[in-house]
């Protein structure tokens, strides 16, 4: 049926079998207002960098960030009730975003956060100023987690504790994880969320805990965390395997949390079953926000389809954006902040957003609009239309 709608927003998108389309937006979706009612889920949305189109430095050699429009995200996020997980590989960390930018961008951004009382935030410490190809043993890879908890801690700042592309090179048994876990833990300040990073995020990191086996893996993780349960706040897993995450947070001390990282999963993990439920710690809330926002507040209010109505759609989009090679993710994260005016250009650090076809993009395009997230269709749909010229359709 023809759409007679006289002001509805359209754009030309290609097809898969190299023909166009003119794609009609639908409208955003409305939240109902809510009681107010504080989260019952600790929710952090891993939020992306800014870059700086206007820099005059080459993207590939030296990253640029726009820190104005950068920390304006971040107040965005907690404007709408989310956390910030900082200086994750969401930001582009080891991928664009170097260790002494992403101290700047922690240092940032903890300052800003004692500005707005009940703002979170926690920052990921790694190991990325230590060339994995230069780390000789694992004396190598402690000192350089131990720079980095020193300078975030440094800052006043709480701390993801990252998994370690030196310590997946350098480590000869599961034994050598254990060592390096529990010497660093020992030293934290706070209690800290570690990380679980699987290959399918980043290719460096297979093996990670001293095997490819993921049951075995899991052992080593969960022993170490809860040997050190005390000195560490929750896990974050992300291994887009919801099994595999349920496995784990029925295994883990009572004291210690689990954050979904299933970028495909999230709706069924936070909701949870009758043995218990997710935190969320997601680069995908970067995108969908408000969604996010408006399904956390229906759960804390007892509405259940609410919750599952306001995250639903933005499953399919989350898939897509997080589909294989999945370290692209980011591309489509910051895709949708350039077409929600979050940032005037569609432009990342290290020249990311080329990773990417023209056929993906508009499929994200349309799938964040089918959930509702353009809250001006108009804008969107302009903003598509530049992109989609640079490739020669509609131009």
């Amino acid at each position: 049926m023809q759409d007679t709608r006289p002001f509805a927003a359209a754009v030309t998108l290609p097809k898969p079998d190299r023909s166009t389309e003119l794609y009609r937006l639908g409208e955003p979706v409305r939240q109902a207002p809510r009681s107010g009612k504080p989260f019952n889920r600790l929710a952090l949305a891993a939020a992306h960098v800014v870059a700086d189109p206007w820099a005059a430095s080459d993207p590939w050699l030296k990253a640029a960030p726009d820190w104005e429009r950068t920390l304006a995200y971040r107040e965005h996020l907690w404007d709408l009730g989310l956390g910030l997980a900082e200086a994750m590989d969401t930001a582009q960390r080891g991928m664009g975003l170097d260790w002494p930018l992403a101290l700047e961008l922690i240092k940032r951004s903890t300052a800003l956060a004692r500005t707005r009382p009940g703002a979170v935030i926690f920052s990921g410490a790694g190991t990325d100023h230590l060339d994995p190809a230069e780390a000789r043993s694992i004396d190598d890879v402690v000192r350089a987690y131990e720079t980095q908890f020193e300078a975030i801690e440094g800052t006043g700042g709480r701390i993801i504790f990252m998994a370690s592309r030196a310590l997946a090179r350098v480590a000869r048994s599961p034994d050598d994880y254990v060592r390096v876990y529990d010497r660093i833990l020992s030293q934290a300040k706070e209690p800290v969320i570690i990380h679980w990073l699987g290959d399918m995020f980043d290719p460096a990191l297979a093996g990670y805990w001293g095997t490819r086996d993921l049951d075995a893996a899991m052992d080593v993780a969960v022993g170490v965390i809860n040997a050190n349960a005390a000195k560490v706040d929750g896990v974050k897993i992300s291994l887009l395997d919801k099994e595999k995450e349920i496995a784990m947070r029925r295994r883990l001390d009572e004291s210690v949390l689990m954050y979904t990282g299933d970028d495909f999963n999230y709706a069924e993990l936070i909701a949870g079953d009758e043995q218990g439920h997710s935190h969320a710690l997601l680069g995908i809330f970067d995108a969908i926000a408000p969604a996010a926002a408006a399904a956390l507040a229906a759960l804390a209010d007892d509405d259940l389809p609410g919750f599952h109505a306001a995250f639903g759609p933005t499953v399919p989009l989350s898939r897509h954006i997080f589909q294989a090679p999945t370290r692209f993710y980011k591309t489509g994260i910051v895709f949708v902040a350039y077409l929600n005016g979050h940032q005037d250009h569609f432009t990342m650090l290290g020249g990311q957003e080329s990773t990417r076809s023209m056929l993906h993009l508009a499929e994200l395009f349309r799938l964040a609009d089918k959930a509702g997230l353009f809250h001006d269709p108009h804008q969107a749909a302009a903003r598509m239309a530049r992109v989609m010229a640079t490739y020669g359709i509609g131009a």
